[in-house]
């Protein structure tokens, strides 16, 4: 008897059916969200993390799409023609032309249009909606409506030029250098107002009216407020709106594409037009997945540094 009494005090007891019942609640609560996720997850890496990945792959690779070509590993060559191509210097000072260019003048307009644009204008509503409209249209449809506003025949810029000169004019604008790269910066700077607009609406918003108010009670003028008060308190969402804006330049494409071609002579063209070109006109794949690689990681470098400076200076 005191052996089988021993034996039952050594048992270990019965786990509560409350506490059964406490950890299932708790897997459930931990696993369900990723259980959830993972059709999402599944579609991004299939859709966004392989083909980068396989971006870079073929980027070392003289790459063909032809069934049964071979495809000769090439290493870095593809890299070093890159600093080697003529064609593509002047797409890359196209490209930070673009950005140094349409960055800047968009964010400073979509402010001063969120600043203006306060509760006290009348008709606000409808004023915001039409500096985001662009925004939301096409760049398809807005490309081919400012070819057609910039054509050497029966362009309304020309029609409206005649109109001050004096007699009828007949500028190519698209076929020319600097004019057609005028009309893409003009062009973007347009459709893109209105996204930084809104940003910046958002985040004047979040400013604390005390803190401004107290400023004005304290003497400081308008422009002293907006220095030391607003501006630093928006300068998370100016991070921001500069880094995706860079980010998006960079990745100009469809306005260049439809206007002026790249011509002429590929003297409007960017880095991405070169690319596209190099791939599907000459079926230099490899060559192509070279020029966007090293962009993406151009760009990742300097997005990282201009957040930690901005986080620096913060």
């Amino acid at each position: 008897m005191a052996k089988e009494a021993t034996g039952l005090l050594q048992r270990p007891a019965a786990t509560p059916p409350g506490a059964v019942a406490k950890r299932h609640y708790r897997a459930r609560r931990l696993f369900t969200p990723y259980i959830l996720l993972l059709p999402a997850g599944f579609l991004y890496v299939l859709f966004i993390v392989y083909p980068i990945f396989k971006q870079f792959d073929i980027s070392f690779y003289n790459w063909h799409i032809f069934p049964g070509a071979s495809n000769p590993f090439v290493g870095w060559s593809n890299y070093a023609k890159i600093f080697h191509d003529p064609e593509l210097k002047t797409a890359a000072i196209n490209t930070v032309l673009f950005a140094v260019i349409t960055v800047p003048i968009q964010m400073a307009l979509g402010l001063f249009a969120a600043a203006l644009l306060t509760d006290r204008m009348p008709a606000r509503g409808l004023w915001r909606a039409l500096i985001f409209i662009p925004v939301v249209t096409s760049w398809v449809v807005v490309s081919y409506v400012f070819a057609y506003i910039f054509a050497d025949q029966g362009g309304v810029a020309n029609a409206v030029l005649s109109i001050f000169v004096g007699h009828t004019v007949h500028v190519d604008w698209l076929a020319n250098t600097w004019t057609g790269n005028a009309v893409i910066w003009i062009m973007s700077i347009w459709k893109g107002i209105g996204w930084s607009f809104i940003m910046y609406l958002a985040a004047l918003d979040g400013v604390p009216r005390d803190l401004v108010e107290s400023s004005r009670v304290d003497g400081a003028t308008e422009r002293r407020v907006w220095r030391h008060v607003v501006l630093p308190a928006i300068r998370p969402t100016t991070m921001f709106v500069t880094v995706l804006l860079v980010i998006g330049a960079s990745q100009v494409f469809t306005q260049v594409y439809v206007t002026t071609g790249g011509g002429p002579f590929d003297s409007t063209g960017v880095m991405l037009t070169n690319a596209y070109q190099q791939a599907f006109s000459f079926f230099y794949f490899g060559y192509a997945a070279a020029i966007a690689s090293l962009m993406a990681v151009i760009i990742l470098g300097l997005s990282i540094v201009y957040i930690r400076l901005m986080r620096k200076r913060s």
